[in-house]
């Protein structure tokens, strides 16, 4: 899969902050146009005794099958502090290592992170989504901002995220009785259309199954590699 660097990822603190201040200008968050075949999903796993990152990104057809078309992994050092809100400069580099080496060209995909709901309105899924030029959307399993009503007990319940009088994403129940997850645009995509690639990507469980498989796939990798 090819893309372009759109800046260096050797920055500090202030200039990640405003470098996202300046990208988020740059998302597109509407409908997309055309038909999407495939889906992929990501995920990223930490050793912090070693220090490395295991990626990881699986392909699949978006159908009634999920048949699995691909999957890829990457391994490098941290190079990035752990700081709230910028979570993409840690782990964007390993995630890109990743798709670099895929065949596939996946339609949309599925970052276990935020999107524009995000306290400057670009995640992890905006910020990959935009330098892979492709419709993004972040499935959180927690709430880093923006406040919601209660959402029914009931599989495909939604209530919107709010955060400073704009709709970020929603908190979207995925199975009965366990908790929801929250969803947000990324990048070429609206929150209608992101809650419906989630609902019909999960397959029995809470996390849509790319995101479920690319972390049972860079777990796996970190345990063989770290033996």
């Amino acid at each position: 899969m090819e893309f372009k660097q759109l800046h260096s990822w050797h920055i500090d603190y202030q200039g990640a902050i405003r470098l996202q201040d300046t990208l988020k200008d740059l998302l597109i968050l509407k409908k997309p146009q055309g038909k999407f075949c495939t889906v992929a999903g990501t995920d990223v796993s930490y050793d912090k005794a070693s220090g490395r990152f295991f990626a990881g990104v699986v392909v699949f057809k978006l159908d009634g099958t999920l048949e699995l078309i691909e999957e890829v992994t990457a391994v490098g050092k941290v190079k990035f502090p752990y700081v709230p809100g910028l979570l993409s400069f840690r782990e964007a580099p390993i995630l890109l290592k990743a798709f670099k080496r895929l065949k596939s060209n996946p339609d949309v995909i599925l970052f276990d992170g935020q999107g524009i709901a995000h306290p400057r309105n670009f995640g992890l899924a905006s910020h990959v989504g935009l330098i892979l030029d492709k419709p993004s959307i972040g499935c959180a399993k927690s709430r880093l901002i923006g406040e919601h009503a209660e959402v029914d007990n009931e599989p495909g319940a939604y209530s919107e995220l709010h955060y400073k009088n704009r709709i970020v994403g929603a908190v979207l129940r995925t199975k009965k009785n366990t908790n929801p997850v929250y969803v947000s645009p990324g990048h070429k995509i609206n929150l209608t259309f992101a809650i419906r690639i989630i609902l019909t990507t999960c397959r029995g469980y809470r996390i849509p199954e790319p995101i479920r498989r690319a972390h049972i796939l860079v777990n796996e990798l970190r345990k063989s590699y770290l033996k």
